[in-house]
């Protein structure tokens, strides 16, 4: 139990932190085997580990630090992310993860951990306790550019409708580093509903207005059940729900 104190530490850790530990790749092998065997760490996926606490027999790492330590790039991001920072609606049983390396969606301690490919790499930001996660506003731009496979809308706008404000400023940069036309069409559209809680200025608005497409599309892809429901909000040359919020009010599931 020499190194047990020390594997409390950090968590969640790797084969070649052990390494670091121990001084050699025997060494580390012996210990990871002998531990395993004991019940003092467990096995979270090929070259993952995690300590067990003694006390509650449960793994030390949570969630989000085990997605932290998937990939050295690998952040916390989506609904995720909002569920970590107290702003989520639902708590899911799956955790998003961003990064560009090569894993398989897979199981540990009753969460499935999944992948997204990054489509921008700015707004990462890093936890005085370790975790990776994007920071708000760079979850925000992520999750309006994905919510069709992310939770849905209405779990997105019940999401944002627990934010205190957001920066302009952040918006617009990942805004820009994404660099799609139909991005700024969504994000105006949508922060509009909230442009008076998030303090959003005119000018931010106007800024998205300045990049919509010429051509004019839906707010998601396009059904003919619901296509029926949407009317064409002009400034933004979007098809999209009369009344966004009634979604949250009704409960109306625009996304089955």
């Amino acid at each position: 139990m020499k190194y047990l104190n020390k594997l409390y530490e950090l968590g969640c850790f790797t084969r070649q932190d052990v390494v670091a530990l121990t001084g050699n790749n025997q060494a580390a092998h012996s210990l990871l085997h002998d531990y395993i065997n004991s019940g003092y760490i467990e096995r979270i996926r090929r070259d993952l580990y995690t300590a067990i606490s003694l006390e509650t027999k449960q793994p030390v790492a949570n969630r989000f630090m085990i997605a932290s330590h998937i990939a050295e790039d690998a952040c916390v991001s989506f609904h995720s992310a909002f569920e970590y920072y107290g702003y989520a609606n639902q708590v899911f049983y799956e955790i998003y993860v961003t990064t560009v390396s090569r894993f398989t969606d897979f199981e540990y301690d009753g969460i499935t951990f999944k992948k997204i490919s990054p489509r921008i790499d700015s707004g990462v930001i890093k936890t005085n306790t370790g975790i990776r996660i994007t920071d708000l506003e760079r979850t925000v731009i992520d999750s309006i550019y994905g919510f069709e496979k992310i939770g849905g809308l209405e779990e997105l706008l019940r999401c944002l409708s627990l934010f205190p404000s957001l920066s302009t400023d952040k918006l617009i940069g990942y805004l820009d580093d994404y660099g799609l036309a139909n991005l700024f069409q969504k994000t105006g559209y949508i922060l509009m509903q909230f442009e008076k809680q998030f303090s959003l200025p005119t000018s931010f608005f106007e800024y998205c207005m300045s990049k919509v497409p010429k051509s004019k599309k839906y707010l998601y892809a396009e059904k003919d059940t619901l296509a029926k429901q949407f009317v064409l909000h002009e400034d933004w040359q979007l098809y999209a729900p009369e009344n966004l919020k009634s979604i949250m009010n009704k409960g109306v599931d625009l996304d089955g």
